[in-house]
């Protein structure tokens, strides 16, 4: 298979994904403000899962101009990573609707959290397939960012218990920490 119908694929769930959010939002019944009261938290919940999914679009086209020859590892680790991005509707359905209480958003951070260890195996796969010198491997270095997120998101999970408004933040701070790309990749390949 070749890198771009990889590519292509990816995009192409990642676009489904999108729409799948954006048919779950109500449309307000008014055309004042406080009709559209009652949609706040599934909006803001949109908006956040929104810029997730487009995070995760953007650093994967990066991820995959790197790739010379996909492999069957990185067909299922691919896969993988689809899979859990394939929850985001869901959990972005369910903690909007219930305006962030503590399990919705827990699951949420679980969902975020899994995505990124599985962009993380996908990344190691693809290293694998490509060798330790690879341009992937010389841009990846330590992942500071990666390691960061992922502390933050266990914490995230954890702490929805606690205070889902804490929880909440801290996946908010992490997405705002993402939307900035990564440009690892592209320092790189120059």
């Amino acid at each position: 298979m070749s890198r771009g119908r990889l590519e292509a694929f990816s995009d192409g769930v990642i676009a489904i994904l999108i729409t799948i959010m954006i048919l779950g939002l109500q449309i307000p019944h008014g055309s004042d403000l406080a009709a559209i009261r009652p949609d706040v938290a599934p909006l803001l919940t949109y908006v956040l899962s929104f810029m997730f999914l487009g995070i995760y679009w953007n650093n994967h086209h990066h991820l995959l101009s790197t790739v010379e020859r996909v492999s069957g590892g990185i067909l299922w680790a691919n896969l993988h990573l689809l899979f859990w991005l394939s929850l985001v509707p869901f959990v972005t359905g369910w903690m909007g609707q219930n305006n962030f209480d503590a399990l919705p958003t827990a699951a949420y951070a679980a969902v975020m959290f899994m995505a990124g260890i599985a962009y993380l195996i996908l990344q190691t796969v693809i290293v694998r397939a490509q060798g330790r010198d690879s341009m992937l491997a010389v841009a990846l270095g330590r992942d500071v960012k990666g390691k960061v997120s992922g502390i933050g998101l266990a914490l995230a999970m954890a702490l929805a218990f606690l205070s889902h408004w804490v929880s909440l933040a801290i996946v908010v701070a992490v997405t705002l920490m993402w939307l900035v790309p990564d440009r690892r990749i592209e320092k790189v390949a120059g």
